[in-house]
């Protein structure tokens, strides 16, 4: 454990820690997970890591750059609207 932790030193990356049974730093990328998992790999098989790993690249660009989001009142990204 004492490795892993001055290896992320090392490459200046902080741990998020929260205090035990308080997830509410993580709520959102674990959201993400549960998503990306219903979307792109439930009832989905994949014969090698390549083509797991190219549909997960695929989804995470559709879901930052792509899809319509809520927050800005169903429209899609700001980016593309200028387009």
């Amino acid at each position: 454990m004492k490795a892993y932790i001055h290896t992320l030193k090392e490459n200046k990356i902080f741990q998020s820690m929260s205090r035990k049974g308080n997830c509410h730093d993580n709520s959102l990328i674990e959201n993400f997970f549960g998503i990306i998992k219903q979307e792109t790999y439930y009832g989905k098989v994949y014969y090698i890591f390549s083509e797991l790993k190219n549909a997960i690249e695929k989804y995470t660009r559709y879901y930052n750059e792509k899809r319509i989001k809520q927050k800005l009142v169903w429209l899609v990204e700001c980016s593309q609207l200028q387009n």
